[in-house]
């Protein structure tokens, strides 16, 4: 482990001495239901940035502290609010930009949700609600850990900081790039901290070195100009569901694997990762298979997968005896690091057009591209946060791939190529983001603090 410099003890008790003013603020932020779908109050995202810049002022450490918005390229429209919080470095020192995102998943069927989903709730150690984990809890990481550095050195700082807090992350970060254009002398970075990520375990940091991309779709299938009695003409006119599920079917082997021709594996070693770890993180039931082949992890960070997540289709309640002219899905599809999102999509796309049974009719709609990424190491940042973390957890941390997507990391590295980043985070396995019951380990959360914090004040006394 890294060995503390003088004033690090002091740094560290702020910073656990924050912690729970740091809990309070983030039940306080999940209460909040800011969602960025349009079928969504958005007022509630207008509640949740200027509670977020109301916290950002009273860090005492930033010159400016504006809530604003960006165009979503190519429309009128504006995106949701964000809060950018700068402060100029001095003498010499690095800006390092700190990102996180307060908008959240919406909140799925309530009737699966213990408690509430918007009333925080601690129990066994954990903050449940949603947005408690992904990624609030993100937002107050580094909430806390300024509040920490300001308590510690005051007006002796001399590290730039630029704090940017996105609205719309869950919802494709469709302002994102004109945000960045927008602000971007006042966002220009030497090191750039994305809290949006997860650790090995609860109780095991990781550097987030790896992720895959992402191409998500709507495919509608149609057979018929309109619906037909299933009894009269079944078993002649193949309706849309048929040809919709063996469509679909193509897209996978019999093991479950991706049978996708032209999307792309990375060749990577992986740690390891055994099926029983695999059971007890996702809820796998015991008599179901794990998909794929080769290691769990490479099947997870390494390899494509193709998920369908949504269909518009008549309900279990309303069914009748009907040939079905049309059906839409959404395709979600997770890319490999090292391959292009667009590339990808063109190889699904391909493929779609050349197993279309029946001589059904395809259409694409609501193409959503975003590109994997992977991390640079060998950047002094990187062993800064190596060794922050070693200290802040009390153990040293894992290089982790994360099968999940954050295509903005991409945008990121255009604007600003000159850039390390780190991609770092507060979730642990079984934070179930996205998910009900959604939940934060509040140790691990104390341990994310105190290692960020750690990580500032190294850097703050470095030069560039």
């Amino acid at each position: 482990m890294t060995s503390q410099l003088p004033a690090e003890h002091q740094l560290l008790d702020a910073a656990e001495g924050g912690i729970p003013s740091a809990i309070a603020d983030l039940g306080r932020l999940v209460r909040i239901p800011g969602i960025a779908w349009p079928a969504f109050d958005q007022e509630q995202l207008r509640r949740s940035a200027a509670a977020i810049a109301e916290l950002a002022e009273g860090t005492g450490v930033f010159d400016e502290v504006r809530v604003l918005r960006a165009r979503i390229p190519g429309t009128d429209e504006e995106g949701q609010p964000a809060v950018l919080a700068t402060r100029a470095a001095r003498g010499g020192r690095p800006t390092v930009m700190l990102y996180a995102h307060h908008d959240v998943q919406p909140p799925g069927d309530d009737a699966l949700w213990e408690t509430p989903s918007f009333e925080p709730t601690v129990r066994d150690g954990r903050l449940y609600g949603r947005g408690a984990a992904d990624d609030k809890a993100g937002v107050m990481a580094h909430i806390a850990s300024l509040r920490a550095l300001h308590e510690t050195y005051g007006d002796d700082l001399d590290l730039g900081i630029v704090l940017f807090i996105e609205g719309e992350e869950e919802y494709g970060s469709r302002s994102f790039t004109q945000f960045l254009s927008d602000n971007a002398e006042a966002m220009r970075s030497d090191v750039i901290v994305v809290a949006d990520s997860g650790n090995w375990d609860s109780e095991t940091p990781a550097v987030t070195v790896s992720l895959r991309g992402n191409a998500k779709f709507h495919l509608t299938v149609r057979t018929l100009d309109y619906a037909s009695h299933s009894g009269m003409f079944g078993g002649a006119v193949p309706d849309a569901m048929l040809a919709t599920v063996k469509l679909l079917s193509t897209l996978w082997d019999d093991a479950g694997g991706v049978a996708v021709e032209g999307l792309a594996v990375r060749d990577a070693q992986t740690p390891a990762y055994d099926e029983r770890t695999l059971r007890d993180e996702t809820g796998l039931l015991e008599g179901v298979r794990p998909i794929g082949d080769g290691t769990i992890l490479s099947r997870i960070w390494n390899k494509p997968s193709i998920t369908v997540t949504g269909i518009d289709f008549t309900s279990v309640a309303a069914a009748s005896n009907t040939l079905s002219p049309e059906v839409t899905v959404v395709v979600s599809a997770r890319v490999a690091p090292g391959q292009t999102a667009e590339d990808a999509y063109a190889a699904i796309e391909r493929h779609l057009r050349a197993h279309a049974p029946f001589g059904a009719e395809l259409a694409f709609s609501d193409v959503d591209l975003g590109n994997g990424f992977l991390v640079d190491t060998s950047g002094w940042a990187v062993e800064l946060a190596r060794g922050a973390m070693a200290d802040g957890y009390g153990k040293d941390p894992v290089d982790y791939g994360v099968g999940g997507s954050i295509p903005f990391i991409a945008d990121l590295v255009e604007r600003y190529p000159g850039a390390q980043i780190l991609v770092t985070g507060v979730e642990d396995p079984h934070s179930r983001a996205h998910s009900p019951n959604e939940s934060l380990h509040l140790d691990t959360f104390r341990h994310a603090v105190r290692a960020e914090t750690l990580l500032l004040a190294r850097a703050n006394a470095r030069t560039v």
